[in-house]
């Protein structure tokens, strides 16, 4: 059965989704919040939300683990030297989602706000 098995397809195929996920949590990195679809924000919160717990330890390995991820040298650099350490008490919950009431004006598409907890 297929209880628990449920990702976002995002109506694109996987290697367009991996790209989609990765610059969408390189944005939110190094930006601290985006605007964009409620799926998509959906879709990266348990990525961005790993890679802040992979950050609160900040060593080579886990920089390294981090890097394959993002693929962006910056992104890790602002990971692991202004992200994680605002979260070095926190257990967890790093992201807010924060819903738009308007829809998109082109297709109506639900947009939202991804952003860090302060």
């Amino acid at each position: 059965m297929r209880h628990g098995c449920h990702k976002y397809k995002l109506g694109v195929k996987p290697q367009h989704r991996k790209a989609l996920v990765q610059n969408l949590c390189i944005e939110l990195i190094t930006h601290g919040k985006i605007k964009t679809t409620e799926t998509k924000a959906k879709a990266i919160k348990p990525t961005v939300e790993k890679l802040v717990t992979l950050a609160k330890v900040d060593t080579i390995a886990n920089r390294r683990i981090a890097f394959t991820k993002l693929n962006n040298k910056e992104a890790v650099k602002a990971l692991f030297d202004t992200v994680a350490p605002k979260f070095k008490q926190r257990p967890g919950g790093y992201t807010r989602i924060l819903k738009l009431t308007e829809g998109r004006l082109g297709d109506g598409a639900k947009e939202s706000i991804i952003a860090f907890v302060e």
